[in-house]
């Protein structure tokens, strides 16, 4: 299944928080999408890793995603080497996407950013063809490189290199945040009597939803959601910003 664009990152609920909006308002457009995260988020203070599977699931339900993989890394002790490339490189070339978007270039955890490069250089040796890797049925599978990459903007602020406006998906994409109910503050969650963490209060919520209106305000918009790119951006005429 070749795919438009692809959200690989660091762990199950990244891409709730950071780019959920923007895969909802491609996939109304039409646009084939996946998700493909590195690990089960089994250094989280909460929850299990296997609950972290069913709430990344249940969060993919949410949005209708209709590919959700995980590449099995270790939490918190991956890195940006031949071995995880080799990894991830696989799930590039079997879902050939034109945009990859992956975790913002640096950012309060450390897995973020490490995870946002480690995409980046796998993407690029994924176009290398004397890189050999092979699908689950034994074929070599054919080199592929991204036409775009892009990195969220997550817990830091960085300055958005441009902002997708999520506003008439913000509702739907706080919903599928609040499937990983572990996590996140869940009233109805029956778990809160375990520890809480930095991002299970209420005001980490209220947070993540301030952003987006703040990068929503930044375009004249109800919410939305900013990008970096390394690569320079351009359009073929003035109508893209009419």
């Amino acid at each position: 299944m070749k795919l438009d664009i692809l959200a690989i990152t660091a762990h199950p609920d990244d891409v709730e928080l950071c780019c959920a909006g923007t895969l909802l308002s491609q996939m109304a457009l039409g646009r084939k999408v996946g998700i493909v995260d590195l690990t089960r988020g089994e250094l989280g203070t909460r929850g299990t890793p296997e609950g972290r599977i069913q709430e990344a699931q249940d969060a993919a339900a949410i949005m209708n995603i209709a590919v959700r993989d995980n590449v099995g890394l270790a939490d918190g002790f991956f890195a940006n080497n031949e071995a995880h490339q080799k990894a991830i490189i696989p799930y590039i070339r079997k879902y050939q996407p034109d945009i990859v978007i992956t975790n913002a270039v640096n950012d309060r955890h450390p897995d973020h950013g490490r995870a946002g490069q480690l995409v980046a250089d796998s993407c690029f040796y994924s176009g290398l063809r004397m890189i050999k890797t092979y699908d689950e049925q034994g074929n070599e599978q054919e080199a592929w490189r991204p036409k775009h990459i892009f990195h969220t903007v997550q817990d830091r602020y960085i300055s958005p290199d441009f902002v997708v406006d999520i506003s008439a998906f913000h509702d739907l994409k706080v919903e599928a945040i609040r499937a990983f109910k572990s996590q996140f503050h869940v009233p109805e969650y029956q778990g809160e009597d375990q520890p809480q963490s930095y991002i299970s209060t209420p005001e980490f919520l209220e947070f993540v939803i301030a952003r987006a209106r703040e990068m929503g305000h930044a375009i004249g918009v109800s919410f939305g959601e900013g990008f970096t790119s390394a690569k320079k951006l351009g359009v073929k005429d003035l109508s893209a910003f009419i």
